[in-house]
């Protein structure tokens, strides 16, 4: 059975973040993720985290100056210093948590052309770094596809092809594929044979509907159908719910009640 862990960065909104651990909890979650910690002290959190007793199964790396429109900075040519003080913040946070994977944000990048080829290099020096840094700590760092229609217009990497193709040319083995089934089905469709296919290279998955992000249970794919088919592919890992609830969080969760959410 798939195992369901509550993004806090969007569920539970209803409640200040410090309650949201304790409201995913009540819901029937066992684990959480959001994407940024820093906010708050790595002592809050853990706290939180385990008055709760739950599990953190990810958190993001600095990714820039994100409410103003940036998404990462791993492939930053003018930014490896911020980046690479950014895997070590992230660590440091990780291992207060016990959170075994980091997402390293790629950031935006042109296109394609002679002006792209700085980003790929410090893109793939700075992963190797990253791994390097991570490794020590026993933790997986993730890369993740972002669709560039609409969530994140100009990211770097925005197929599972792109991010298999470094992975591969990397070979670091605490690199995986993180698999948001909403990005990659708005970039590539053919959503159970692409997760089929990508399955050896995935440390971590996320889902929401298209088009809107909403809850699995309504949208243009049928979760029902996706979620048996990952069962029967033997992922074992943690799901991370990274949607927007069309109301509230709670009043939204019919779609987990067979899978053990106590809605």
């Amino acid at each position: 059975m798939p195992r369901f862990a509550a993004n806090l960065t969007y569920l539970f909104n209803e409640h200040p973040f410090a309650e949201r651990f304790r409201a995913a909890a009540e819901a029937g979650f066992r684990a959480v993720e959001y994407l940024f910690p820093y906010a708050y002290t790595k002592d809050d959190l853990a706290a939180w985290k385990t008055a709760a007793g739950l599990e953190q199964v990810l958190i993001n790396a600095p990714a820039g100056k994100w409410d103003e429109g940036e998404r990462g900075l791993a492939c930053l040519p003018d930014r490896k210093a911020e980046f690479r003080e950014g895997v070590d913040r992230a660590i440091d946070y990780a291992r207060m948590l016990d959170c075994r994977r980091v997402h390293l944000v790629a950031g935006k990048a042109p296109a394609g052309g002679p002006e792209r080829v700085p980003f790929e290099d410090t893109y793939r020096e700075n992963l190797a770094f990253a791994a390097d840094r991570l490794a020590e700590a026993d933790i997986v760092g993730l890369l993740e596809p972002l669709n560039g229609k609409y969530d994140a217009p100009s990211f770097f990497l925005q197929t599972t092809h792109q991010a298999r193709a470094i992975l591969r040319e990397l070979n670091r083995p605490n690199l995986k594929l993180q698999f948001d089934a909403y990005h990659v089905q708005i970039m590539q469709g053919d959503l159970v044979r692409t997760f089929r296919d990508c399955l050896p290279d995935i440390g971590h998955m996320q889902v929401a509907n298209p088009p809107e992000r909403n809850e699995p249970d309504s949208g243009e794919t049928d979760y029902g159908y996706f979620f048996r088919a990952v069962d029967q592919a033997g992922y074992a890992g943690w799901i991370g719910c990274e949607y927007k609830p069309r109301a509230g969080t709670r009043a939204g969760l019919g779609w987990g009640r067979a899978f053990g959410l106590r809605t």
